[in-house]
């Protein structure tokens, strides 16, 4: 595994969160699951705020991907192959926050261990200078293409696998359909951005004043 993988992978723990006794996903599950966010909402096609998105192709995926994924230093640039082999990742993680927001939960377990078993995702403890053993998620290889997809995979799976399913949603705003992990303490999330909260609070206030004239 690369240095940046290593870094970011997945440690296999949740977290139980303040008094109430809420799990929660510990730091490197957040880390994984905001990057399946991020690959899926800018690599698939769909709409976005209220407008038509098609996602970045060609000469244009390898920075987009680039830009998806937290910054690493060690990072400048992302390989074609590499960046086609997220892509194609981040078409099978919307398959599998539709189906969970769709509670079709058994389709998405199975998408994910097809997920699982193409990356190769496996255990091993790994240490950061300054920081405890952990046990984190690593590929069969350590490409970044196969590393990223085995973390995000194992995130997935984790939240699945836990009470926590139903925190992976997709925006319910007219005209949106990027995802989003509810990281709310009452599982009060429903829009991919504030920009799509706020479009439908001004269109039901609108529509409020308009039913009063």
């Amino acid at each position: 595994m690369t240095d940046e993988t290593t870094i970011v992978g997945c440690a296999c723990t949740l977290r139980v969160e303040g008094v109430t006794g809420q799990v929660m996903f510990d730091g490197h599950v957040v880390t994984l699951l905001d990057a399946a966010v991020s690959l899926v909402n800018t690599l698939t096609d769909g709409t976005r705020q209220g407008r038509p998105y098609t996602a970045p192709h060609g000469d244009q995926l390898p920075q987009a991907v680039h830009e998806a994924l937290p910054p690493a230093s060690q990072r400048s640039t992302v390989e074609p192959g590499h960046a086609a082999y997220l892509a194609h990742t981040a078409q099978q993680m919307r398959a599998v926050f539709e189906a969970v927001d769709n509670g079709h939960i058994d389709q998405a377990a199975q998408m994910v261990n097809v997920l699982l078993l193409a990356a190769g995702s496996r255990p091993q403890l790994d240490r950061v200078d300054g920081e405890p053993w952990q046990v984190h998620f690593h590929g069969s290889d350590d490409s970044l293409s196969v590393g990223w997809s085995a973390g995000c995979a194992t995130a997935l799976a984790l939240a699945i696998g836990s009470n926590l399913a139903g925190r992976l949603g997709v925006c319910t705003a007219p005209h949106c359909d990027r995802v989003y992990v509810d990281a709310s303490r009452n599982t009060v999330r429903h829009f991919c951005s504030p920009a799509c909260r706020s479009r439908v609070k001004a269109a039901a206030f609108r529509a409020r004043k308009a039913s009063r004239n």
